[in-house]
């Protein structure tokens, strides 16, 4: 009896030591899950974001790593559904060396902000989620980088009325948001609703049901409001048909405005030269010059190992999802100067490394991205670290035409992100992080 059970004891160690090692050499892996929607509505822009994330990490593998430490990754599809992201999320969220989520939709991030506290898993949402989460006083696991919807919106009111030769000329003006019917589109409301406040614009708001390939009833509103500028809060299929929309009432195109997720290629391409004159933001640069691109042609691409057609890389969207997956390894990087260089990090070291970003224009230049986006650098209290974007325009054939820098303003900005935030910890019954905890 003795003998059989030290016999399954020892059965039972070998078996525990095994998993043990099998996990350990799993860990021995950063692990990205990539949360992606390849099919659906949502497909012709969320794809080549998805291309772009999975080129740059094949890249940094075959250039040896994040300080030797090599990156596994796995798609999980979503549909752009939030239900679907959520169970992405709880089926990968365990995986030996998980680091960062890139949930890649406002609807999905609202639904995890709650969730990765507990996790401990930082959320990356690039020009996207929650304007509120750029106090990371509040947002300790939320990183709106480069910019949100209130900043989009801002600098958008901002243009329009360099346009106009002063913002004190858009009072009286019309100006219509014709968004899409999600916490997306909603986001950017409250900062229109306190600039229209400011400069004495009259606001409209155009609901548009998801994905919005249906919207004549919006832009019969349109047509008998005549505004003098339309914004426009769309994502995927929901762009191109308001453009033909726009087409067929006659509501002139260098009239419209759209958020950067609405102006790429894919939003465009259908339209053709019938969009000339369409104006949206650009957080970066696209194209196929700047060196990071080029490498990404030569080490990857060029080896038959690119994830879609090569005719794609450096477009908008993809060179976004570039910079998305960049900033999740320098992330990392930062990590490791703290934690151990050449080591995998925890989703709470790389959280530190997050909020410790310093990416100046050197350090750009020299991962090859010279060019291609404002430097960035983030802090305890600022979990966005760059709130600037340009204006680009749709000649008929391709992007151009590019504005300068605006930076959204941080008078109006700031107040509004704090009483959100202050809100926000009130309802969840949260306190605002001590400097004690801003260095943990």
């Amino acid at each position: 009896m003795k003998l059989k059970s030290l016999v399954l004891a020892a059965a039972a160690f070998a078996a525990l030591a095994g998993t043990a090692g099998q996990a350990l050499a799993q860990a021995k892996e950063q692990f990205f899950p990539l949360l992606v929607y390849r099919t659906g509505p949502y497909a012709p822009n969320g794809t080549p974001w998805a291309n772009g994330k999975q080129d740059y990490i094949k890249l940094v593998n075959a250039q040896g790593g994040i300080n030797g430490v090599k990156i596994a990754y796995e798609e999980c599809e979503t549909g752009y559904a939030t239900d679907k992201g959520v169970e992405c999320y709880e089926r990968l969220k365990g995986r030996p060396g998980v680091a960062v989520f890139d949930p890649q939709a406002t609807g999905i991030t609202f639904a995890l902000t709650d969730k990765v506290p507990q996790d401990k898993i930082p959320l990356i949402t690039l020009g996207y989620g929650l304007g509120a989460s750029q106090d990371g006083n509040v947002f300790k696991w939320n990183f709106p980088l480069m910019g949100s919807y209130w900043t989009a919106a801002d600098i958008l009111i901002q243009h329009l009325g360099k346009k106009e030769g002063g913002l004190d000329k858009l009072k009286g003006k019309k100006i219509a948001l014709v968004y899409h019917d999600s916490p997306f589109g909603k986001e950017p409301i409250p900062l229109l609703q306190e600039r229209a406040k400011l400069h004495g614009f009259d606001l409209s708001l155009i609901p548009v049901t998801a994905p919005g390939v249906e919207q004549k009833s919006a832009w019969l509103q349109v047509r008998q409001q005549r505004p003098d500028f339309v914004l426009l809060w769309g994502w995927g299929v929901m762009n191109s048909t308001a453009l033909k929309e726009a087409v067929a009432t006659g509501y002139p195109r260098e009239k419209m405005y759209g958020v950067w997720w609405a102006g790429a290629e894919p939003d465009v391409r259908d339209v053709g030269a019938n969009a000339k004159g369409y104006n949206a933001l650009a957080l970066n640069t696209s194209g196929t010059e700047p060196k990071v691109i080029q490498d990404i042609l030569k080490t990857v691409h060029d080896k038959g190992q690119g994830t879609g057609p090569r005719d794609e890389v450096g477009s908008v969207l993809y060179t976004r999802g570039v910079i998305i997956q960049m900033l999740t390894v320098e992330a990392v990087k930062r990590a490791q100067e703290r934690f151990g260089k050449g080591k995998v990090m925890t989703g709470e070291q790389v959280r530190w490394g997050l909020e410790n970003l310093a990416l100046d224009q050197k350090k750009l230049d020299a991962l090859g991205f010279a060019g291609v986006m404002r430097p960035i650098s983030t802090s305890c209290q600022d979990h966005m670290g760059s709130s600037w974007a340009r204006v680009h325009t749709w000649d008929g054939a391709k992007w151009g035409g590019m504005s300068d820098w605006y930076q959204a303003d941080e008078a109006i900005l700031k107040p509004l992100v704090k009483a959100t935030a202050d809100k926000y910890a009130t309802e969840k019954k949260l306190t605002r992080r001590d400097a004690a905890d801003c260095q943990s």
